[in-house]
């Protein structure tokens, strides 16, 4: 084919195509008398629904721990459905440790995407250049709580991939080209952010929830503010003070035996050279929550849909069997599931969005219930309405005898799909080494699942889904939206774009 911008433009070829023969392929006339009928003969009766089957449950695999003397704790199992290792580092703090200087927000995200530039031996582009010859990847990143090497190789190149780990963990360049050019980057996409209704009601939300005082009431890849304060020192300061491994966890998942994977353990000699530098990841300061529900909006001329954020930070800290598991429990009913009641009501009754959920939120520290959703702009005040009800109501009536028996029989239904990838069962097996849960917990999650009672469930929604604690961001198109939510008879309060009160 050749495109021809004008017609005075040549062809580059002469035309060679044509069509083919108007013609039907002859196929041979079958008498329908000589055609014999044969009816299948079931062994079941087809106007009976089969019942459900035995509800699966997932299973800890196999798996061993180990130790450096640095402070680097190292857990592995074998997977061998394909070929391949899979490596996970995580230094725990990320976006924590830009609490030591919250000026440089954004510094650990910073540093992070300098780990994937240049090394004292290679460029950025030979580096990428030998792991595509090998088929392998490696790639830095952070966020709130961490900073995470991931790694993924053949079997065959694992000695070869190892060697470049260890070139990018513990001899990174740091150069300036490098640093300018990941320093725009992050800069630019902060500036995009605040174009972005989502990003902007995440940003505000996360502003009211944590308070001024607080490292994640800052994005973790920071503010145009913070962001100017960041030099290349700062970054080579934040990588020789905090990366450290008595901060960090080592997850092995590999198609290879568990004396291999142990074995293995002796080529990470590099790691276990690592100097230790004793890092003490910052205590956080505690969160408050209002004496009301108030709304705070954030206009947007024009938008098309409206951006909701609804939420506050719980006293939860993870727990497998606490009341922060039993708190998602709760929640499946009312806004963790696709047929949660928020979603049904938002968006299969009313199709004004394409998907409202509520979930919980938390790690070492206490995070947030958060209800979110974008709505279709003329229906902002009429959804603001329908969460608060379904919240309410579901706090005052609590889950029906359906509903338990639902989230009992799906949530381990859709678990057991969690865990396949190697990837996710290395991001599985860091959560046991993170929390030292035991080979046992599972177990225990399931018969805890089958055990709970309404009134559990009941005394947690009570607990946790006071809206009176709640704070509320809305991000949207004012002219069409402010007259009709101050009709809701709450508190609404207007905000600019980053924030602050107009």
């Amino acid at each position: 084919m050749s495109y021809l911008p004008n017609e005075e433009v040549l062809p580059a070829r002469a035309d060679n195509f044509f069509n083919g023969l108007d013609t039907i392929n002859s196929v041979e006339k079958i008498d329908d008398g000589k055609l014999i009928y044969q009816k299948a003969e079931d062994l079941f009766d087809r106007s009976i629904q089969p019942a459900a089957g035995p509800r699966p449950t997932l299973k800890v695999p196999e798996y061993w721990e180990a130790s450096f003397e640095n402070g680097l704790k190292i857990i592995g199992t074998a997977n061998n459905e394909i070929p391949t290792t899979t490596l996970l580092l995580t230094i725990n703090g990320g976006h924590r440790l830009d609490a030591y200087d919250p000026s440089k927000s954004g510094l650990a995200s910073l540093t992070a995407g300098m780990m994937n530039e240049s090394t004292e031996k290679y460029s950025s582009e030979d580096i990428q250049e030998e792991l595509r010859k090998l088929g392998s990847s490696i790639y830095v990143s952070s966020d709130e709580d961490g900073t995470y090497m991931s790694i993924n190789t053949l079997n065959k190149y694992i000695d070869e991939t190892l060697q470049l780990a260890e070139e990018i963990l513990l001899h990174p360049a740091f150069k300036q080209k490098d640093f300018d050019r990941i320093y725009k980057q992050q800069l630019e996409s902060v500036k995009a952010g605040q174009e972005d209704p989502s990003s902007i009601a995440d940003d505000i939300y996360y502003q009211l929830i944590y308070g001024e005082n607080h490292i994640y009431s800052i994005p973790s890849y920071g503010s145009e503010e913070t962001i100017a304060n960041i030099k290349l020192d700062d970054v080579i300061n934040f990588y020789n003070n905090y990366y450290s491994p008595n901060l960090s966890e080592l997850v092995i998942v590999g198609a290879i035996n568990n004396q291999n994977l142990i074995d293995l353990v002796e080529k990470l000699s590099f790691l276990h050279d690592w100097e230790n530098k004793n890092v003490q990841i910052p205590k956080l300061p505690k969160t408050s929550t209002p004496e009301k529900l108030k709304i705070y909006f954030v206009d947007k001329p024009e938008a098309p849909q409206s951006e909701i954020r609804a939420g506050y930070v719980t006293d939860l800290t993870y727990s497998p069997t606490g009341d922060y598991f039993k708190s998602y429990l709760m929640n499946y009913t009312l806004g963790g599931a696709f047929n949660s009641r928020i979603n049904l009501n938002l968006r299969e009754d009313k199709g004004w969005t394409y998907g409202a959920r509520s979930y919980f939120s938390s790690s070492d520290e206490p995070g947030s219930f958060s209800v979110y959703s974008g709505v279709l702009a003329a229906a902002t005040d009429s959804a603001i309405y329908e969460i608060i009800q379904e919240i309410e109501g579901y706090r005052e009536k609590g889950i029906t005898d359906d509903e338990l028996q639902f989230m009992k029989n799906s949530i381990g239904q859709r678990e057991v799909l969690d865990y396949e990838t190697p990837w996710q069962k290395s991001s599985f097996l860091r959560r046991i080494i993170h929390y030292d849960l035991g080979n046992s917990f599972i177990d225990d999650q399931s018969k805890l699942i089958a055990s709970i009672t309404k009134k559990e469930l009941n005394v947690l929604a009570k607990k946790y889904l006071d809206l009176n604690q709640f704070y509320m961001v809305i991000v949207g198109d004012g002219v069409g939206n402010l007259t009709r939510l101050k009709k809701l008879g709450y508190e609404l309060i207007e905000l600019d774009a980053e924030g602050k009160q107009k």
